[in-house]
């Protein structure tokens, strides 16, 4: 019995890793370049997370500048307690949640929209189509927007075409969420459609078949069939989206906003640049701000996540 015992011994720890490490050398190799990226890009400027609780100084570098007042907290106090915390606060929540009421559901209407249609010619050019925009630099892109909503531009010949009143609405203060929400759309349905393109081709034909013996018609088909059959994949989007609900683009703000729009322009994300990298040249102060962004979106990513497995058992983690 105890040679018995002794042949079916499980393994150690060490020879289980050696023996996978054997098996499967070839794939731990290609990985090594993928951790390198990782480590050397993602894991190790995670130290200079220390700069916000220091009075940063570029030239003493990060091992030689003083620890900040307050017990290393007065970056993070400025902030708070300053002026412009609650426009900046609130400019980024409008924009995010107009971008998730409007922008997050527009490539799933889109999706559901060319799911309907047969002739695959013309379903293609359209994909096409609206894949595009999503390829062109950012730069060029808010240059088509700005000579798009000039006073002589095209959308806004149209608004004037439609009753409304032609002048540069670049510098509408009231206009540039609007602006900038609605060019989001344009620019990513068709790029932000595909993974719910991919989801609907992984329904099962034979429930719309069964459905059409059953008397549904497209509408109940869509509601009771398709939707169901994609409801995942939205949840778990929307929960990534949450994720960032304070992280909107800084790239497009600044090279949208002006003198007339900065007051409802003004985001974490631009101010944090502003402070940084503009006038201000404040490395430790953004450092302290781009922590809180960092908290807060973890923090809502990680009640989004919690909801939804509560309520209907799909979550990251």
């Amino acid at each position: 019995m105890k040679e018995l015992s002794a042949k079916t011994k499980r393994p150690g720890l060490g020879a289980r890793i050696g023996d996978e490490l054997k098996r499967n050398y070839i794939l731990y190799i290609m990985a090594i370049p993928v951790i390198i990226y990782f480590v050397l890009f993602c894991y190790l400027p995670m130290f200079g997370l220390v700069i916000a609780f220091q009075d940063f100084k570029l030239a003493r570098g990060i091992f030689e500048s003083p620890w900040a007042g307050m017990h290393g907290f007065e970056n993070f106090i400025d902030f708070f307690t300053g002026k412009l915390f609650w426009p900046v606060i609130k400019n980024t929540l409008l924009i995010s949640f107009y971008e998730i009421l409007f922008s997050f559901p527009a490539p799933i209407i889109f999706a559901l929209m060319l799911n309907e249609i047969k002739n695959l010619k013309y379903k293609k050019l359209i994909q096409t189509a609206t894949y595009l925009p999503h390829f062109i630099s950012m730069v060029v892109i808010c240059s088509m927007i700005m000579r798009f909503f000039d006073e002589d531009g095209i959308i806004t010949s149209l608004i004037s075409l439609l009753g409304g009143q032609r002048k540069n609405y670049m510098i509408e203060a009231s206009a540039f969420r609007t602006i900038f929400v609605g060019s989001g759309i344009w620019q990513g349905i068709g790029w932000g459609s595909i993974i719910y393109i991919s989801a609907l081709s992984s329904i099962d034909q034979e429930l719309y078949e069964a459905a059409v013996i059953d008397g549904a018609g497209k509408w109940k088909q869509v509601i009771h069939i398709t939707i169901p059959g994609i409801a995942s994949t939205i949840v778990i989007l929307f929960i990534m989206r949450m994720g960032q609900v304070l992280s909107v683009g800084y790239e497009k703000v600044i090279l949208l906003q002006n003198s007339y729009t900065k007051a409802v322009s003004r985001v974490l994300s631009s101010y944090v640049y502003e402070r940084g990298l503009g006038e201000g040249n404040d490395i430790s102060f953004s450092s302290a701000v781009g922590i809180f962004q960092s908290f807060v979106n973890i923090l809502f990513l990680t009640l989004t996540n919690q909801i939804s497995k509560k309520i209907n058992d799909t979550s990251l983690f």
